[in-house]
């Protein structure tokens, strides 16, 4: 049971529980980012089609506020509580969140750009 302990961080039965407890407090989250960004997606779906992008947008900035505020307050309670301190913190989120769509972008399109130069899609044959 110790190396079992061990293997996953946890140095006792109590800290293992622990850790566990925050792992589904995270999930819970996650879900709950999840029902905020489609939730505001589909608002203004329902307002106008044509708004689709402004609704993704948003969702999008608004489920990362979101995940800020529960995960500051529900799951990861040991960080600093100034507003100086949760300001850089969620900048650097917004940032983190920001890059890692550039970079997926960047790589979606790239592939598409890639497949559309192609007149014919590749396959095991032409290897």
């Amino acid at each position: 049971m110790q190396k079992l302990l061990a293997l996953l961080g946890a140095k006792s039965k109590k800290e293992f529980v622990a850790l566990l407890a925050q792992f589904i407090k995270f999930g819970l989250v996650g879900v709950s980012n999840t029902a905020v960004s489609m939730a505001v997606y589909y608002i203004f779906l329902w307002i106008s089609p044509d708004l689709y992008m402004v609704g993704s947008v948003l969702g999008t900035i608004l489920s990362i506020a979101n995940a800020f505020f529960w995960n500051d307050k529900f799951v990861f309670t040991g960080n600093a509580n100034d507003w100086r301190s949760k300001l850089k913190r969620l900048g650097k989120t917004y940032v983190s969140y920001g890059g890692t769509s550039l970079v997926m972008f960047m790589f979606a399109a790239g592939l598409l750009l890639n497949v559309s130069r192609n007149e014919e899609t590749p396959s095991v044959s032409h290897l």
